[in-house]
């Protein structure tokens, strides 16, 4: 399955360079957390301060067990709360979302 997300950064020039720093090197216990949930690829993208992602997922993903194994692991939410620092919800997003799943419309 293929689902596509959005989010905003912080409209700093300055954080967002940090932010991609970051993902350029990603930490290895956050690259694992991510394939052993079933993506199988992830991409990003971005324009001024919104971004938008692009994620992959085999038979194996399902939202609610990525979210509890990201929960119980403290190197994710380490990752989650460093990451937060440089993010900011889009404003259509409800209270705690981050990431807000995109819907399709159109299709060629």
């Amino acid at each position: 399955m293929r689902y596509c997300f959005a989010l905003d950064l912080k409209d700093d020039p300055a954080l967002i360079a940090e932010y991609e720093q970051h993902h350029k090197r990603i930490w290895p216990e956050i690259e694992a957390s991510i394939r052993e949930s079933g993506i199988t690829d992830m991409q990003l993208f971005r324009t001024g301060n919104r971004m938008f992602m692009i994620m992959e997922t085999d038979e194996t993903f399902s939202f609610e067990a990525k979210s509890a194994a990201d929960a119980a692991s403290p190197i994710v939410q380490k990752w989650e709360n460093l990451m937060w620092g440089y993010q900011q919800a889009i404003p259509t997003a409800k209270p705690g979302e981050k990431w807000v799943l995109m819907e399709r419309f159109f299709k060629l």
